[in-house]
């Protein structure tokens, strides 16, 4: 196999292991900053990417992650957390990381090279038209990465590829390509450092986006989030009066009569006459709150 970028030298390694520890530092963390300057040229594509994964779960689709090794960390990173801090609900995400629930305790690199184990776990999880597949690969050239995208495609799925080599083969297979550049590795080779940062940094991009898209973001704040702890349901609490200008135990008082639900909760405060009301008003601006509390705004001026 041809050397390529994530496989190079880093300029700065050579005498790596005999220099002062700080030094070594120093170097690990510029990498690591100069890797997380690579998403901007990738701001274009996902962008792009974002768009698409909104349109496939508006219209009841599915999101899929598939990867192996550090890049299947990555994608469990971004996937595990959308459903507490968007809402997302988690039927419609799958995540397909080469050697199953194994990789958890082990991750053997040896399941990466197995495309049937890609082909199946695509199929398995219903992965069809109307879904999307995101495929992760440091090199690109991951067995398991570039199956599952093909398999993905096949049976009519919107397909993006991350990586970060140019000219790889997951970014030529993939209909919406995301190239990450990063230099090379300050320990050739060990991609869940730079490499890795970049490709964190791009998914959290692309899944916030996503949701800014859904309408499940406003202001900066997640009000689409599930408040399922002591924690969450402050921090929904503090949303609602942040949003509304309520104090916090009315807040949390409207919280309760919504279910829950922040969105439903500050049209509450806006004057929606009930949950359900609020609900349907926001079925019909496509979840997204800022055009439903206009809408409440409307109806008073109207009524004067």
């Amino acid at each position: 196999m041809a050397e390529t970028r994530t496989e190079a030298l880093h300029r700065n390694a050579e005498g790596l292991d005999i220099q002062a520890p700080e030094a070594i530092l120093v170097s690990l963390a510029d990498a690591q900053i100069e890797a997380a300057k690579a998403v901007r040229n990738a701001i274009p594509a996902i962008a792009k990417a974002a768009e698409i994964i909104a349109a496939r779960l508006m219209s009841g689709g599915k999101l899929a992650y598939a990867a192996a090794g550090s890049s299947g960390l990555m994608a469990l990173a971004d996937a595990l957390e959308l459903p507490g801090t968007f809402g997302i609900r988690r039927d419609r995400i799958a995540i397909l990381i080469a050697g199953g629930d194994d990789a958890f305790r082990t991750l053997a690199g040896g399941p990466e090279d197995d495309t049937e184990e890609a082909a199946a776990a695509v199929a398995n999880a219903g992965i069809g038209k109307g879904d999307c597949l995101i495929a992760l690969s440091a090199s690109g050239t991951t067995p398991y990465a570039l199956r599952a995208i093909e398999e993905a495609g096949r049976r009519g799925a919107a397909t993006i590829g991350i990586a970060n080599n140019r000219d790889s083969a997951l970014l030529r297979r993939a209909q919406t390509a995301i190239l990450l550049e990063t230099p090379p590795e300050v320990i050739a080779g060990s991609t869940r450092m730079g490499a890795g940062t970049a490709q964190k940094i791009a998914l959290n991009m692309l899944s916030t986006l996503t949701a800014v898209h859904l309408g499940h973001v406003h202001d900066g704040y997640m009000v689409n989030l599930m408040a399922d702890n002591i924690k969450l349901r402050d921090r929904a609490a503090r949303i609602v009066a942040a949003i509304s200008g309520r104090g916090k135990d009315e807040a949390a008082g409207l919280l309760e009569k919504s279910g829950g639900a922040v969105k439903t909760a500050i049209l509450l405060a806006a004057g929606a006459d009930s949950a359900d009301a609020a609900e349907k008003l926001l079925e019909g601006t496509g979840q997204k709150l800022r055009p439903a509390l206009s809408a409440i705004e409307g109806n008073k001026g109207s009524k004067a």
